[in-house]
């Protein structure tokens, strides 16, 4: 990742987190948002001190916003003058009801869902690639779900992850050859959403897995640098699952 820049989403999170700081330990430049400051500031400083030397531009805000998905844009050209890769770790569910039967989905749940999964990458996409086009080169990684085909009780999130898994097939073939466009589609990965579960849940989401553990945001991390990397400049369109063995069946 020497002399690349990698814009990265949702960074105060723990797999936006663990992301950049994977990519701070192979040399990249990191331009970070995140809608928490707090959040942002620690990653920031946590980064920082394991990794030194790395060179960080920061700025706190919602990307599914356009006004400031170009502000964090601008942040990072200001600072570094160009951004080669773009991480879009932003999505999710903002209810705290994880599962919800669809004829209980709101309007407002739906739309909310839909917003949070796409409109930072249509944002960012969009204020990234024509200066990759231009450049001859660019990765863009998205962040699809191992629900993308389909769970029960989140018709909105996996609805949204499949497009999502649809939007980055419909761009590799866009913005060809120049840029690649990728993205990984997660299991249940240990976070704090995963860790408030009651221990029955968590067993019976770990017992899905053939490996018999929760995914880590390290298992996140080291994926995305591989699609980031020159190794993988001959993949572009591809999902890849980062889910255990996990895969959807009805």
């Amino acid at each position: 990742m020497a002399n690349r820049t990698a814009l990265i989403t949702g960074a105060g999170g723990p797999m936006g987190r663990a992301v950049a700081k994977r990519f701070a330990q192979e040399g990249a430049k990191l331009v970070l948002g995140e809608i928490s400051a707090n959040r942002l500031g620690q990653s920031v400083e946590e980064i920082t001190a394991e990794v030194p030397g790395v060179q960080i531009a920061s700025l706190r805000g919602d990307v599914t916003n356009g006004g400031e998905a170009a502000a964090l844009v601008q942040t990072g050209l200001e600072k570094f003058g160009h951004i080669d890769l773009l991480i879009n770790v932003v999505g999710g569910i903002k209810s705290s009801v994880m599962s919800e039967p669809f004829l209980n989905i709101s309007e407002e749940r739906w739309n909310a869902t839909f917003n949070l999964n796409l409109m930072a990458n249509f944002h960012l996409i969009k204020l990234t690639v024509p200066a990759m086009l231009k450049a001859g080169y660019g990765r863009i990684i998205n962040v699809s779900s191992i629900n993308f085909a389909g769970a029960e009780g989140q018709a909105d999130y996996g609805a949204a992850k499949a497009a999502v898994a649809s939007l980055t097939r419909s761009l590799a073939i866009e913005f060809a050859p120049a840029v690649t466009v990728n993205c990984i589609s997660p299991a249940t990965i240990n976070t704090s959403v995963v860790q408030r579960m009651p221990e029955e849940e968590k067993r019976l989401y770990r017992d899905k897995t053939v490996l018999k553990r929760f995914g880590e945001p390290l298992d996140i991390a080291n994926a995305m640098l591989f699609l980031a990397s020159e190794e993988a400049g001959y993949i572009t369109g591809e999902n890849l699952p980062v889910s255990g063995g996990v895969w959807p069946a009805l």
